[in-house]
């Protein structure tokens, strides 16, 4: 019986991580999802948030995604990144500063795209600095 599974994580950059996991936690547009080795095959397409990676030896790597597509098959996970960064690459300034400008055009879009583009730029920075707060709680 497996007791790891593959994970690739790529993005237009390159690739940002592959190697084996024990557990992996992605943040699927319909929730998290938890993946074990031995999966059932599964499509599905990604929000902004956080992608936590356990290794065998029990260390876990975080990552962040804009959005993107994953592939779970049985041995195998496979994201694909519209754009991912490793948590310790995280900019908590640049974040909170991209909030700061969506909630202002937010306030000052009428049309239906701009208001559309202004809510997706929020939703990427709050899922970013939410993801830096919980690796904050985990070092104290």
């Amino acid at each position: 019986m497996a007791t790891t599974i593959h994970v690739d994580i790529v993005s237009a950059e390159g690739e940002i991580f592959s190697g084996a996991a024990a557990m992996v936690f992605v943040p699927a547009v319909m929730g998290e999802l938890g993946i074990a080795p031995r999966h059932a095959p599964l499509l599905t397409m990604l929000k902004a948030g956080e992608i936590r990676v356990q290794t065998p030896d029990g260390e876990e790597h975080g990552f962040y995604v804009g959005g993107g597509a994953l592939e779970i098959q049985p041995q195998r996970v496979t994201v694909l990144a519209d754009t991912a960064l490793r948590a310790k690459d995280l900019d908590e300034a640049a974040a909170v500063a991209a909030k700061q400008r969506a909630e202002e055009a937010l306030r000052e879009r009428t049309d239906q795209i701009g208001i559309a583009e202004a809510q997706a730029e929020l939703l990427r920075a709050v899922a970013q600095i939410k993801m830096l707060e919980r690796i904050r709680k985990l070092r104290r």
